[in-house]
């Protein structure tokens, strides 16, 4: 299931952490069915592997195979949804509001397994094997609904030991002589997270990372000032806000899914587990997550 896991997650890479396997062997059985179907079934793109439309075709026959071997080492269904639902998210949206979410939709329906991918990047044009996307942004994505899931800021913290080691920063110009942590610039390719950087000055890079949890760990470690979303940050005793009054960026987590997909009755139960969390007041949504210390 080399292709399938490829088409999921979208990198060589992430396959073969996922299958066990080492990326040469990956890129070599991509090879060999290419070589067999006689079509081109990937390509690269900005945001990863896609697949084509020819890679479309094996891909639903692919997946076929996969439910029907499923079906065959699985026992009785208890309930009526059942199935893997396959899921794309942000690091930080998935540690916040998906796995409390996911978790209480399972007690409800004890025969649904969930797979979770996390990356933040915009959602993809082509039907990639995700049953539902979270992604950062209102989405363009033909043939699919699109609905937003939580608001929130981007803001500046730091910890007081750092503080009062490298002093308060009292404007926006001031914060040039600080490290900021963040993602890594080059491949970030989320339009409203790129925003943000452009509301502020040019700071000294800090430790940069494709991952918002390594973002909130530097800044914990003292390793700068880091740019974070609030519902991360104040959970965090040992972070203090910065500049809250000159400065903030909204963004929103938008779900994705295409209208295929709601035929299915176990991704019909997910997405409307996040759209209760949507509609349900700050206080009492499932989220928060641990306190990193």
């Amino acid at each position: 299931m080399t292709f399938l896991t490829v088409a999921r997650l979208g990198r060589f890479t992430a396959a073969a952490d996922s299958l066990g396997i080492n990326h040469a062997t990956v890129s070599r059985r991509i090879s060999g069915l290419e070589k067999i179907t006689g079509q081109r079934l990937l390509l690269r793109s900005q945001s990863g592997w896609e697949i084509t439309t020819e890679g479309r075709e094996v891909f639903e026959v692919a997946e076929e195979i996969e439910q029907s071997l499923s079906k065959l080492v699985s026992e009785n269904t208890r309930s009526t949804v059942t199935g893997t639902v396959r899921i794309g998210a942000p690091e930080a949206f998935t540690g916040h509001v998906a796995v409390p979410v996911l978790a209480r939709v399972q007690r409800e329906h004890p025969e649904l397994d969930v797979e979770l991918f996390t990356s933040t990047q915009r959602a993809r044009q082509n039907r990639s094997g995700l049953d539902l996307e979270i992604v950062v942004g209102k989405p363009e994505v033909p043939r699919a609904w699109e609905r937003p899931l939580l608001e929130y800021q981007l803001k500046l913290y730091a910890t007081k030991t750092y503080l009062e080691e490298h002093g308060q920063p009292t404007t926006l110009q001031a914060l040039q002589q600080h490290r900021l942590n963040y993602y890594v610039e080059a491949i970030l390719l989320v339009q409203d997270l790129d925003a943000a950087l452009t509301k502020l000055p040019r700071m000294r890079q800090g430790i940069s990372s494709t991952n918002v949890y390594a973002h909130l760990t530097a800044t914990l470690a003292g390793a700068g000032i880091g740019l974070l979303p609030d519902f991360m940050a104040e959970a965090q005793p040992d972070l203090a806000p910065i500049l809250g009054d000159q400065f903030s960026h909204p963004a929103t987590f938008w779900a994705v899914v295409r209208q295929e997909s709601l035929r299915n009755p176990a991704v019909t139960a997910v997405y409307q587990a996040f759209q209760d969390y949507s509609g349900r007041p700050a206080g009492v949504r499932p989220g928060g997550g641990p306190a990193i210390r």
